[in-house]
């Protein structure tokens, strides 16, 4: 089973950038990705995806404009490149993996891997 390890969270102030980073124990090749978010006291959030051959990706219209995903596959390395950056971005960001692609908002019921999280926090 493919492992996931996300990196490159902190504090970064507001209209600042982070760009974060969800390392594969193996192979993406074949799986879609995506980057979801839980801020604390709120639910789940699904806020972008990217195909198997990281051709199609979709935003939620929280992040649309602001983020950018891409994925690696020579580097088995998925990314959230995040800009201009608010207080409401704060949150713990997790990296998913699925051997299914749903065009818009990946379900979390076809989620087969999840990593461990890395922590994004906005403030001045």
């Amino acid at each position: 089973e493919v492992h996931l390890v996300e990196s490159g969270g902190g504090l970064a102030q507001p209209g600042g950038s982070l760009r974060l980073s969800c390392a594969a124990s193996g192979s993406l090749n074949g799986y879609s990705m995506a980057w979801l978010r839980q801020a604390p006291g709120k639910e789940l959030e699904w806020i972008s995806s990217i195909n198997a051959r990281g051709i199609t990706t979709f935003y939620s219209d929280s992040v649309k404009g602001r983020f950018t995903i891409s994925r690696d596959s020579a580097k088995n390395v998925l990314y959230l490149q995040m800009n201009n950056l608010r207080p409401e971005d704060t949150a713990m960001y997790y990296c998913a993996l699925s051997t299914l692609w749903d065009p818009g908002a990946l379900r979390r019921d076809h989620i087969s891997v999840w990593g461990q999280g890395t922590q994004v926090t906005v403030s001045s």
